[in-house]
């Protein structure tokens, strides 16, 4: 991964790369992580996600300072349209979204920094995710915005009538509704 590229999408924070495979007929080989690549991140934790059906949304998540988390987002198995929705005060990309489908054949990844909301939709059964992480999990700073506020305007591949969807993440508050603590710094 030493080398790969750090490819910037609208919002210029938010960073897709796609490690490099080295094949044959056997299969590949590629490094999926490594600190050359992103020396000022510190990952402290990796979490798995699988989602057994085609359409299934989770998020907009993210974790209020001091727990506020970097997350370096991959596909082991499957495909996911990934979103980052800006929540930082002052930004001048605030309440903008990006998304970016990751798939396993592809193996690339997407580098969403503190300060912005993530989530994902599912686009193929049994899909499992991975991501990792610079904080550690922080329950009393867990905290999540509504998936399809039409404030926000993502759009998703999954019609909201048949998204699979927690009741937790249907609960979630629309952006203008979160007072959010990160502020946009330059």
């Amino acid at each position: 991964m030493a080398g790969v590229p750090l490819i910037t999408l609208d919002i210029p924070d938010v960073k897709v790369l796609t490690p490099k495979k080295h094949g044959d007929d056997r299969g590949f080989f590629c490094e999926i992580y490594t600190s050359k690549t992103l020396p000022d991140v510190d990952f402290v934790q990796d979490n798995l996600s699988v989602s057994a059906h085609v359409g299934t949304v989770r998020g907009l998540h993210y974790q209020e300072p001091p727990y506020a988390q970097t997350k370096l987002v991959s596909v082991l198995r499957g495909a996911v349209f990934d979103v980052a929705v800006d929540i930082r005060k002052n930004s001048p990309t605030f309440g903008r979204w990006v998304g970016v489908e990751l798939t396993e054949e592809k193996l690339n990844q997407l580098l969403i920094p503190a300060g912005f909301a993530h989530g994902y939709c599912t686009l193929v059964p049994d899909t499992m995710v991975l991501y990792k992480v610079n904080a550690f999990y922080a329950p009393s700073h867990d905290r999540g915005i509504l998936w399809n506020d039409p404030a926000i305007g993502i759009f998703w591949p999954a019609a909201a009538a048949n998204a699979i969807v927690s009741e937790k993440d249907r609960a979630l508050p629309p952006l203008a509704a979160v007072g959010t603590p990160f502020v946009y710094h330059r």
